[in-house]
């Protein structure tokens, strides 16, 4: 497997390499074009001083060999550097210098392609070693020397500068080794940036997925740190693992609590049962009981039913969140009410409770799913008439306020501490109050309605003051 690191390293080093080739045969081709355009136009412009000087002097002296011309056109070859050739317009060479030294050509000519070229065209620029005259290939730029006799201009001659091309080639080396070597060093730099670079960009996700080993190993603690001050998408991304952890973290606790609290609620009931089946069966229980001793068993059997069937509830409130398909449609919420206060009657009537319903006389459409309100209403009048004290009333009130429909069941009896309010709508919890007066409960249900209020986007709170205990939940108006 190759690594972010070896990729980005070897990408890095692939484009420096090829821009820096790109970038070296195009620098190289310029520098020696300009090196070459820079010689070239330096020879010319000597090379039409010279002619400039010899058409002047011949037409003032009818002379081109005498000491004065010699001296001046010597000076030109010592200061540019160059070798001077004056030839006659056949191309024999009547004059040649390099500034230091006169060079006798006598009997010498010109090669007739860079005589015709001069006649014909007025210049002539190359590399050549015109037939042997120079020991090895030059640079050379040829004007003709034209002299304006009694308005007439009439040829008197060739001149040629010349320059060795080795010093071109020098230079250009020169400037090829400069730029590699810069080269070289900028590619070194990159490389040790990139290196650099990618570590710390490697190091954070090796991290990470050694932390995501750890996870399926089960060790849910871990965290990635030293990452939030880099500002960067690799700290977004450590803060994002990190509150994945804590929900990872958070859901395993609340998976251990579950199956502990299941277990629990579970143990109670069958050991109950077994009990007293082996109590009838192995005659511990004397035949008069029997009767009593079975009718435990059945209540106990119904509790256990009912467990089931709320944890089936719960599972199945909890695969409509995780898709979020909760049904919304406009329904009547006080014919709603009414027909769960119908179905509890006998349970307040046996409680010898008093209810004060204050509703809408009109339809109030809200939107949600019917049933699953209608579970929510059942389940928070269900309490109410549970733990309300014998004879007193239970209040149900809808209002209006702002877009929603407020419900609110009220009850007189025990007063739940504050520090056990916000753990109402926990799995499994149940207050220490009411354990002796709920015996058949499971601590399910209101956690089914927070659940349900939940998965419609609603909200429930609860309030416990001086012996009131209200439940109020709030659905949208249609």
């Amino acid at each position: 497997m190759r690594s972010l690191y070896k990729r980005q390293l070897t990408m890095m080093v692939g484009i420096m390499i090829l821009s820096f080739t790109l970038l070296s045969a195009a620098f190289m081709l310029l520098s020696y074009r300009y090196l070459i355009s820079e010689k070239r136009d330096s020879l010319e412009r000597n090379a039409g001083y010279i002619a400039g000087f010899t058409a002047l002097y011949y037409q003032e002296y009818r002379n081109i060999q005498d000491e004065l011309y010699s001296s001046y056109v010597a000076n030109i070859a010592l200061i540019s550097d160059s070798f001077v050739i004056v030839a006659g317009p056949d191309g024999e060479i009547l004059y040649a210098t390099d500034g230091s030294k006169i060079y006798d050509y006598q009997n010498a000519a010109l090669p007739a392609s860079v005589t015709n070229q001069i006649l014909r065209h007025g210049t002539y620029a190359g590399l050549t070693n015109l037939d042997g005259i120079f020991p090895e290939r030059r640079y050379t730029a040829g004007l003709p020397i034209n002299v304006n006799l009694l308005g007439q201009t009439i040829n008197q001659g060739l001149v040629l500068v010349s320059a060795d091309a080795s010093n071109l080639s020098q230079m250009w080396s020169a400037t090829a080794t400069i730029f590699f070597f810069s080269a070289v060093v900028v590619l070194l730099i990159s490389v040790i940036a990139s290196t650099i670079t990618s570590a710390h960009q490697a190091r954070p996700l090796n991290e990470m997925a050694e932390a995501a080993r750890k996870f399926g190993q089960g060790e849910f603690d871990v965290r990635v740190t030293s990452y939030e001050g880099r500002c960067d998408e690799i700290s977004t991304l450590a803060e994002a693992f990190n509150a994945m952890a804590n929900s990872l973290e958070k859901v395993e606790t609340q998976r251990a609590e579950f199956i502990a609290n299941i277990s629990h609620e579970l143990k109670t009931p069958m050991t109950t049962i077994a009990g007293f089946a082996e109590g009838i069966l192995d005659g511990t229980i004397p035949p008069e009981r029997e009767k009593e001793s079975l009718q435990i068993v059945v209540s106990e059997t119904r509790r256990l039913s009912r467990l089931v069937r709320r944890m089936l509830d719960l599972s199945r409130l909890n695969a409509l969140a995780e898709n979020s398909i909760t049904a919304q449609e406009t329904f009547d919420l006080t014919e709603t009410m009414s027909q769960v206060l119908i179905s509890l009657e006998s349970k307040i009537t046996s409680r010898n409770l008093d209810v004060d319903v204050q509703m809408p006389e009109d339809k109030l459409m809200v939107w949600g799913d019917p049933d699953s309100v209608t579970q929510v209403c059942y389940n928070l009048l269900d309490n109410a008439a549970k733990f309300a004290a014998p004879g007193t009333t239970i209040t149900v009130q809808i209002t209006k306020k702002d877009g929603k429909a407020v419900t609110c069941v009220r009850n007189l009896g025990a007063t739940i501490p504050p520090e056990e309010l916000p753990l109402l709508f926990d799995r499994f919890h149940k207050a220490d109050y009411s354990r002796s007066m709920d015996r058949e409960g499971v601590g399910l249900g209101l956690y089914i309605v927070k659940t349900i209020l939940g998965n419609l986007k609603e909200t429930i709170n609860v309030t416990s003051e001086d012996g009131v205990t209200q439940f109020t939940f709030t659905l949208t108006l249609a």
